[in-house]
C-alpha cells in the first residue's frame, strides 16, 4: 500500500502541484470554499427539515440546497484529492485522516438513509427524518473538525 501512495506522490500532476508557487494555495483555497458551501447548504437543509425557515417551501428549498451540496461535495472531493496527493503516504497513515474519511462515509450513508425515508412534504419531517437531519449536522461538523486537526497533528 505504501508503494501506491508513493506512486501517487510521484505523478506529474502532483509534482507540478508541489513545485508551483501558486497552485497549491489556490487548490487549498478552493477546498475551503467547497467545504464552506457544502456545510452551509447541508446545515440550511437540515435545519429546514427540523422545522426552521417555515416560510420557505421545504421541498423546493431542500431540492435547491441538495444540488448545491452535491456540487460543493464534488469540488471538495476533487480539491481534497489533490491536497491528499501531495503527501499521500503521510496522510494515509494518520488516524485523524482515517477518522475524517470514515465520518464522510457515515455522512454519506446517513444521506442515503434520509433519501429513503424523506417524504418531500411541506411540513417539518418528524421521527426518523428529523433524527437523520440532526445526525447529519453532527457528522458534518465532525468532518470539519477532523479535517482541521489534520494540519495540526
Amino acid at each position: 500500500m505504501d508503494g501506491l501512495f508513493a506512486g501517487i506522490e510521484q505523478l506529474a500532476l502532483v509534482r507540478g502541484l508541489k513545485a508551483s508557487f501558486v497552485a497549491y494555495p489556490i487548490v487549498n483555497a478552493l477546498h475551503i470554499m467547497s467545504i464552506g458551501a457544502l456545510l452551509t447548504s447541508v446545515w440550511l437543509m437540515d435545519l429546514r427539515i427540523l422545522g426552521a425557515f417555515r416560510s420557505l417551501p421545504q421541498a423546493a428549498f431542500v431540492a435547491l440546497l441538495r444540488r448545491t451540496a452535491f456540487a460543493a461535495f464534488a469540488g471538495a472531493l476533487v480539491t481534497g484529492s489533490l491536497l491528499f496527493s501531495v503527501r499521500a503516504s503521510e496522510y494515509a497513515a494518520m488516524p485523524i485522516f482515517l477518522a475524517k474519511m470514515t465520518l464522510i462515509l457515515l455522512a454519506g450513508a446517513n444521506f442515503l438513509a434520509f433519501v429513503r425515508c424523506a417524504s418531500g412534504g411541506e411540513e417539518p419531517a418528524g421521527g426518523t427524518a428529523a433524527m437523520l437531519a440532526g445526525l447529519s449536522l453532527v457528522l458534518w461538523v465532525s468532518v470539519l473538525f477532523a479535517g482541521r486537526f489534520i494540519g495540526f497533528l
